[in-house]
């Protein structure tokens, strides 16, 4: 493995864990050039689904993508990248297990948005909020109510 600081082919194991489920090993490396410590996770690779976009058109399904989308939902938000790792295995799980050659994007980000849910509600609204492109207010007070059911609706007086 080489090192993401100085590119050296030379790095050392320190310690390695595999996550409850078994199906992925966590390993924390040292570099022996500059000795700088990295994380490493090895899983096995499976063919995904291919992402049909709204557009019609075809692309291979990216982790890095989808992990990336996590995160700008989760930004600045308290969740552990652990969580995050094991909210994207679970969203590879339930592709896999479709068993599909092919998906709708559309059902892509359902999945997304119900991990984002059960991780953090602040995110989950974030994404739904682009996700689901908004139009007006309403639709933006529809999901926090959704996620939050003590605020009131807009036509409702604020005192109970």
């Amino acid at each position: 493995m080489k090192c993401p600081f100085c590119g050296a082919d030379e790095t050392a194991v320190a310690d390695t864990r595999i996550n409850d489920d078994g199906d992925i090993v966590r390993r924390r490396r040292r570099c022996l050039t500059c000795d700088k410590r990295f994380t490493t996770y090895e899983r096995a690779g499976l063919r995904l689904p291919q992402v049909i976009k709204k557009n019609g058109s075809r692309v291979d399904f990216d982790r890095e993508k989808l992990a990336a989308s996590l995160w700008l939902a989760l930004r600045k938000r308290p969740v552990s990248v652990d969580a995050v790792e094991a909210a994207i295995a679970r969203i590879e799980e339930k592709l896999l297990a479709l068993g599909e050659r092919e998906l709708a994007s559309e059902k892509l980000g359902e999945m997304v948005m119900r991990e984002l849910k059960k991780l953090d509600k602040v995110a989950y609204v974030r994404f739904a909020s682009v996700y689901r492109n908004f139009e007006d207010v309403d639709e933006f007070s529809k999901v926090i109510r959704e996620v939050s059911p003590e605020v009131p609706h807009p036509t409702q007086p604020l005192g109970r």
